[in-house]
């Protein structure tokens, strides 16, 4: 179960990495439509797993691999957007397809 602060760290690196991605979808995510469906942050504020939908491209996991290997440059922008946050999460990007929705 999430904290109220987890829950509000969730809720703006979701609407932060949903900006992004809308922005540079043509260099991270290939052109591809990518949803974010669930960011879940550790206990500890260390890691957030961010869960993905992805829509209209023909290879969902070439996708996921390219957000994967710009998840540094992501991780920077939103510490650009978030500074009033002392440390931004290290993300791991999952697919919504492959895995089952976490518990709340």
């Amino acid at each position: 179960m999430s904290s109220i602060r987890q829950q509000k760290i969730e809720t703006a690196i979701r609407q932060e990495l949903s900006m992004i991605l809308l922005a540079k979808s043509a260099e991270i995510a290939l052109g591809a439509m990518v949803s974010i469906t669930v960011v879940r942050v550790t206990s500890d504020l260390s890691l957030a797993r961010c869960y993905l939908s992805v829509f209209a491209h023909t290879n969902p996991k070439e996708v996921l691999e390219s957000i994967n290997t710009h998840a540094g440059s992501i991780r920077r922008d939103v510490g650009q957007r978030l500074k009033n946050m002392r440390k931004i999460q290290k993300f791991g990007f999952l697919s919504m397809t492959r895995w089952i929705m976490p518990k709340q």
